[in-house]
């Protein structure tokens, strides 16, 4: 006499969402969670950067640029948050 979990077993739906589930973590360990890597740093004197490499700076260190914010605040805020380099 078969048990629901023989039916659940011979069930075509069941072995679907297994290998789907093997296909995604197979996808995901292949690709390795990067797949849309983050644009680098704007690097060189801030004074020359756009806005976006401005909110890009600030979104990277967590500090929250806002949608309203100027150029000269967004600027303000990256040399007031930009390490001093060591000699």
């Amino acid at each position: 006499m078969p048990t629901p979990l023989d039916h659940a077993m011979r069930s075509r739906n069941a072995f679907l969402a297994f290998t789907g589930l093997v296909t995604g973590v197979a996808v995901w360990a292949i690709w390795g969670g990067d797949m849309f890597p983050t644009s680098p740093d704007p690097t060189g004197n801030p004074e020359e950067w756009s806005k976006e490499d401005l909110r890009r700076w600030l979104a990277a260190r967590n500090l929250h640029p806002q949608d309203s914010d100027t150029r000269e605040q967004l600027l303000e805020r990256v040399k007031a948050n930009m390490r001093i380099p060591r000699q």
